[in-house]
Parts: structure tokens; C-alpha cells; sequence
């Protein structure tokens, strides 16, 4: 009950996430007019990173920050305290995942959240800069991989639909270990990605052909997601080259290790191929 309750109101990470949107709203002079903002509705719509993404606002390490320009994310910001203080969105209709996901597509849709093109790279590839110059100490030492995925924390909401998808996941990324379990990683990684694709392509009406393959889809899937602008050019080329039998990082090399009797799946194999689909799946289980 008390994860429930941090989750809900954003105050897992030491931000109330409502009271610092209000702030920054009133700093820009942009607040509602007539009313309040009913905040712990607006706490509940963006209790989860995935969420706050979408707005262009992250919490991390305590912290509340911008991942986009800030007069879009102020704009889209301004928005959402419109919609909640005059009440066209109240606490029912953001209730659950498929709610929030609902209104912020359609402010999606309206042109209203930040895009691709409002993104800090600029100041993400400073940042990414300075770690690469700084100087590691004696005693840092790199930490091994136990499981295929990384323990660390994924933009991901789990809606009651993807159910088995969340149970696959946390498998792969707690239970199963890369050295002791790589037959069962493999063909549930495949399965997993399987599942994602198919995820997208359902809940964005991508048109496909019932003899389409794994990689077929995938492409049909990033392609979509490309011209939505949600994925960089690069980020379709390596889907793109899922599609190549000679790689190693390809929807063969996935096949082989499910129906092979002699190609057998190796960690630094199945760590390679989800670092370089991980992003697209994410995206697919987030649509």
C-alpha cells in the first residue's frame, strides 16, 4: 500500500512533482487563470517516468529536470494545468495507464507535447562528454552483467494488457542469469520482442501482411515510429540491418537459437542484441 501510495503521488523520489510544475508555471506566468490546479490529479497523471518523458520533464536522483527546450515543456505544462483546473480532465479520466495514455496522446496528436526536435541534445552530449573525459579512480572497477537485461530503470508503464509481457521482462531482467540460463534467455528474449512488435502494430494500426516475418514486422514497426518521430534516423538504420542474415545481431540469429539443434546461444551474444533492440522495444510495449 505504501508503494502504491508513493507511486501515486509522486513523492517517491523526494519531488512532488505537482508542486514544482506549479512553480515553474507561475515563475512563467502561465498559470490557470480561474482556478487551481487539482494537484494530486495532476501527481497521479505523471507518476511515472514514462509519463513525465511524454510532458518533456524527468525525476531522477531527487531531482526535477527538463528533457526538452523549456518554453515546450512549459507550453505542454500550461496545457495540462488548463485541462485539469477546469475540470475537462478530472481524476477518472486519467484513473489508469490506458487513461493517462489516452489524454496525452491526444495532446500528442494536437501538436500540444514537446517532439524529437525540442530535444537537449546539445546538452546531453556535453554531459556524455564529460564523463568520458573524466578520469576513472584506481579502485573503479567495471560491474559484470549477471542478466540479459540491465538492472536499471526502463521508461515503462505496465497496463493490465501486457501482463505476460511485464512477467517475461522480469525475468529476463531478475531471475534468469546470463551464464546459467542462456537456452531460456534466448527464446524468451525472441518471444519478448515478438510480443512488442506485435503490441505496436496492434495498438498503432500498422498495416502488415499475414506472411510477414519477425523482421518484417520490426521494420513495419520502425518505420511508423520514425515517421511519428519518436525514433532518430540511427535508431531505424540498426532496425533496419535486423533485417540481414550475416549479422549477428539479426532476427536470424534469434530464429537459430530457438529452432537450431547446433547454433547455441553465447552471453556476449544475447547482451549484444538486446543493447541494440532494447530502445525499440521499449517503444513498442509503450504504445
Amino acid at each position: 500500500m505504501k508503494k502504491t501510495f508513493v507511486e501515486r503521488t509522486g513523492k517517491g523520489s523526494g519531488v512532488n512533482v505537482a508542486d514544482e510544475v506549479e512553480r515553474r508555471l507561475a515563475k512563467a506566468n502561465l498559470l490557470p487563470s480561474r482556478r487551481r490546479i487539482p494537484r494530486s490529479t495532476m501527481n497521479r497523471l505523471l507518476s511515472a517516468e514514462t509519463f513525465r518523458n511524454r510532458v518533456g520533464i524527468s525525476v531522477r536522483n531527487g531531482r526535477f529536470e527538463l528533457t526538452h527546450q523549456e518554453d515546450a515543456v512549459l507550453a505542454a505544462l500550461s496545457r495540462v494545468a488548463d485541462d485539469l483546473a477546469s475540470r475537462d480532465i478530472v481524476l477518472a479520466d486519467i484513473w489508469d495507464i490506458d487513461g493517462k495514455r489516452s489524454y496525452l496522446d491526444r495532446l500528442e496528436k494536437a501538436g500540444v507535447l514537446p517532439s524529437a526536435d525540442h530535444g537537449l541534445a546539445v546538452s546531453e552530449a556535453r554531459r556524455s562528454d564529460k564523463v568520458r573525459k573524466a578520469k576513472p579512480t584506481p579502485r573503479a572497477r567495471p560491474s559484470s552483467r549477471v542478466t540479459l537485461i540491465p538492472q536499471t530503470e526502463f521508461p515503462l508503464t505496465w497496463p493490465g494488457r501486457l501482463q505476460r509481457h511485464h512477467h517475461i521482462w522480469e525475468e529476463l531482467q531478475f531471475r534468469l542469469e546470463l551464464s546459467r540460463h542462456p537456452n531460456a534467455i534466448s527464446v524468451l528474449f525472441r518471444v519478448l520482442l515478438e510480443l512488442a512488435v506485435e503490441n505496436y502494430i496492434s495498438r498503432c494500426n500498422v498495416p502488415i501482411h499475414a506472411g510477414d516475418s519477425l523482421a518484417q514486422r520490426a521494420l513495419k514497426s520502425g518505420q511508423d515510429l520514425y515517421a511519428k518521430g519518436k525514433i532518430s534516423k540511427q535508431q531505424l538504420r540498426q532496425i533496419q540491418k535486423f533485417r540481414h542474415f550475416d549479422r549477428l545481431v539479426s532476427a536470424d540469429t534469434l530464429n537459430r537459437y530457438v529452432h537450431s539443434a547446433s547454433f547455441a546461444p553465447s552471453p556476449e551474444h544475447l547482451m549484444a542484441l538486446w543493447d541494440s533492440m532494447a530502445g525499440f522495444i521499449v517503444d513498442c510495449l509503450n504504445a
